[in-house]
């Protein structure tokens, strides 16, 4: 999951745009040194998924709406398993939302001056 994480990453940064040729399955294991069978089960995961597509013989590439499946994807596996994990974490830290918007609010001014440095 950490590698289809990385790859939708990519997606929602647009780093990789659609229609962007990705990494064949021996680039990618070569490079963050994986096994292909695990870069293999990643595709696999994310072409059923419909944000990647092969062409055969001609390698992976983001598919048309891959932006738009890859936020609705990362949204429900963060609701269904970070969130609760957050809430419960935050519950016993005795956090109050007060609290989180306020470094919220001071996580986004941060990204905000680090868009402007670029």
């Amino acid at each position: 999951m950490q590698i289809v994480e990385m790859i939708c990453e990519k997606i929602l940064t647009r780093t990789w745009l659609e229609g962007d040729k990705i990494p064949s399955v021996r680039e990618l294991a070569v490079s963050i040194e994986v096994n292909p069978n695990t870069i293999m089960r990643s595709y696999a995961y994310l072409q059923e998924k419909g944000i990647i597509q092969n062409k055969r013989g001609i390698g992976y590439f983001v598919a048309e709406h891959a932006h738009d499946d890859t936020l609705d994807l990362m949204k429900f596996n963060f609701i269904k398993n970070d969130l609760p994990l957050f809430f419960k974490t935050i519950s016993l830290l005795n956090i109050d939302f007060e609290e989180l918007k306020e470094r919220f609010n001071k996580f986004e001014k941060g990204k905000e001056k680090d868009e402007d440095k670029q």
